[in-house]
């Protein structure tokens, strides 16, 4: 079933696609992808978690390259984005209170959509805003998934020169005069020329989803509001307690991106040096959203997927 994903021409719905909703804590209606591979042999599961701002469409071609390699994939949009429902009665305010909400609604999505509709091994692919909650929900994911790749996490921000605590602190003293539902950054999603741009070097891809947010509108997001600012930065500090990162067994590739300008790439090698389980490659030259990125720097990051996950071929 493809009734509820959308597509503009260049960025087509994948094979074997089958779409649907399911109803999260708080009766909030999720929507979930689930796609075929289209090679064999058959190599498991790539579960996508996305990025703030990122609903299923994005990732498009990221679903077709992991089909070529076997792999089925499972994506569903966070709730407050893409077309899952949203929190607040502006649908535009990027809002969350606490990112345990977030990893409720994976495991929700393990338990209902992963397990008995998709082919095991299981591995997490995630990028930013989702690559946090995964490590977030790392401890509950042992027994479930066989490895995790982890795109420019968001661990630290790169522009704000203050440390996550600081702006964990500013952040719940903002909540605490109510303005707890306010944007932090941003405003309303308006497109961005791409000569200011922070995501992406590459002009077609970057033209390819100014596209389908200005021809599909309500997939769009606008900025994060304060009590979101708050949960990220409280779960931030969660994840790099150095008790809690004691507890992540499952094998984690980080990537960093070298010329990323959102979050600090620093921050994510000094965190995957001091995770036993951690290994961390960054290519250099490369924006915050690899996956798209030019050629030249995608092709590096598939090269270090196919070393990493077990049963993926170059």
């Amino acid at each position: 079933m493809k009734d509820f994903l959308l597509e503009i021409p260049g960025n087509e719905i994948p094979e074997g696609a089958h779409s649907g909703f399911l109803v999260a804590k708080g009766n909030r209606r999720l929507r979930y992808a689930i796609f075929k591979a289209t090679s064999r042999p058959l190599k498991g599961t790539v579960i996508i978690l996305s990025g703030r701002n990122e609903p299923i469409e994005k990732y498009f071609e990221t679903i077709q390259s992991l089909s070529l390699r076997g792999f089925g994939t499972a994506i569903f949009d966070w709730r407050g984005q893409g077309l899952s429902d949203r929190e607040l009665m502006d649908p535009l305010r990027g809002n969350v209170t606490n990112f345990d909400v977030y990893t409720n609604d994976l495991n929700q999505f393990f338990t209902e959509v992963a397990l008995p509709d998709c082919r095991g091994p299981y591995f997490i692919l995630a990028h930013s805003t989702g690559a946090l909650i995964a490590l977030r929900a790392a401890p509950n994911l042992r027994n479930r998934v066989e490895r995790m790749v982890l795109l420019a996490p968001l661990l630290q921000a790169a522009r704000i020169p203050l440390s996550a605590n600081s702006v964990r602190r500013l952040a719940a003293v903002l909540k605490l005069a109510g303005f707890g539902s306010a944007y932090a950054t941003g405003g309303r999603w308006k497109p961005t020329p791409f000569e200011r741009n922070d995501v992406t070097s590459d002009p077609e891809r970057f033209e390819r989803n100014i596209r389908l947010f200005t021809s599909h509108p309500r997939l769009s997001v606008g900025g994060p509001t304060v009590r979101w600012m708050h949960a990220a930065a409280h779960a931030a500090r969660i994840v790099a307690d150095p008790d809690y990162m004691a507890r992540l067994h499952i094998p984690i590739l980080f990537v960093a991106a070298g010329a990323d300008s959102v979050v600090s790439t620093r921050a994510i090698e000094r965190y995957a040096r001091r995770l036993r389980s951690g290994h961390c490659v960054t290519i250099d030259g490369a924006k915050h959203e690899i996956l798209q990125e030019k050629d030249y720097y995608l092709q590096q990051f598939w090269a270090a997927f196919d070393a990493y996950i077990p049963g993926s071929t170059a």
